[in-house]
């Protein structure tokens, strides 16, 4: 019997990169005797997945959703971990799994990547506020309130997330949608080794030499070390070739967090670190109007300044939890990685400046 065959995007990415070096490593069966595919850009990309034993598909970019369309219908299993804001890729893999599934009689699946800031409030702007205490559990209906949330303003990120859904509804796809928070940890990929939030914050702190958050950082988030992400990723994928039918389409939705933040509080960490090791003027930190975030941090998107950088997502992990999910990093780890990602990002600046 031929592999079933995965194809991977995102691949040279952290989350992308880091999930397919825990693929490879993976003990289980199912996994280790799967055909891996990754979409790529550059040559370059290519030669090095190559080495690594996976069959790397270059492309134009997600624009082309003629071609994410045709490469979807190739593959049993789409695992999605670069685009979370275009809704038009997502649905091209999922009508190409379609195409995949009508051809062959046999279940194909769509695993998503997305975030948690589709279902933050707007802490600044008041266009939306949570009742307080707000907690979104996995195992509640999250599709209504995402459409009730994209009736008020659209954001592209939601606007996938809905896609999703419903494309995988109406094509009979069965879908997965892994809504992380924020991610930190050093990744284990060939690639792209840190995350974008933290890392975001920390290289505009090195910039101007003083911490910032959007407002006034009283926002609260999750967190999860990517780590412990990956192992999610492998426990979901792991269970769906096993033929387990676990909740998918409007039950597929996976939170994973393992400790919380306040932005202000991140902010305060970076200046603690950043002025100990020279690179900032002072431990304190200072808050940015959103309008300004969203143009030097965002290149003008206000929003995502908003719902990315200073609104409050809190989430219950319940229904990862119950695949057997086990996370295993604590706070002492969360504390830890401010230190340790502000060196790398600091090294990364001095690196650029030379």
């Amino acid at each position: 019997m031929a592999p079933k065959k995965l194809l991977i995007t995102g691949a040279t990415g952290y989350i992308g990169g880091s999930v397919l070096a825990g693929l490879q490593a993976s003990s289980n069966v199912s996994i280790k005797e799967l055909s891996i595919s990754a979409l790529v850009r550059k040559q370059t990309q290519a030669d090095i997945l190559k080495t690594m034993g996976v069959n790397p598909i270059l492309f134009k970019d997600f624009s082309d959703t003629e071609f994410v369309k045709k490469v979807a219908s190739e593959h049993d299993i789409v695992l999605n971990t670069a685009v979370s804001f275009n809704p038009g890729s997502a649905k091209a893999f999922i009508l190409g799994l379609a195409e995949r599934q009508k051809a062959t009689g046999k279940e194909v699946h769509y695993i998503h990547t997305s975030g948690t800031s589709s279902l933050g409030d707007n802490t600044i702007t008041k266009k939306y506020l949570h009742p307080e205490g707000r907690v979104f559990s996995d195992k509640e209906d999250i599709y209504p309130y995402l459409k009730e949330r994209e009736a008020i303003e659209a954001y592209g990120q939601r606007t996938t997330d809905i896609a999703v859904v419903e494309t995988g509804k109406d094509t009979g796809v069965k879908t997965y949608i892994n809504m992380s928070p924020t991610i930190y940890g050093v990744g284990t990929g060939a690639f792209n080794k840190l995350s974008i939030q933290v890392p975001m914050m920390m290289r505009k702190a090195i910039e101007s030499r003083v911490a910032q958050c959007v407002g006034d950082g009283s926002g609260v988030w999750d967190h999860v070390h990517i780590a412990d992400l990956v192992d999610l990723y492998e426990i979901m994928l792991a269970k769906v070739l096993a033929g387990e039918n676990i909740g998918s389409g409007r039950e597929g939705f996976y939170f994973n967090s393992v400790g919380r933040h306040s932005w202000f509080g991140v902010a305060q960490a970076i200046g603690k670190v950043g002025y100990e090791l020279g690179a900032l003027d002072t431990p304190t930190p200072v808050p940015i109007p959103m309008e300004e975030a969203g143009i030097k941090w965002h290149g003008g998107n206000a929003q995502v300044a908003e719902l990315g950088f200073a609104s409050t997502s809190m989430t219950s992990d319940e229904r990862s939890r119950e695949l057997g999910w086990k996370p295993t990093k604590t706070e002492d780890d969360w504390n830890k990685s401010i230190k340790e990602e502000f060196e790398m990002v600091l090294e990364e600046s001095k690196k650029s400046k030379a």
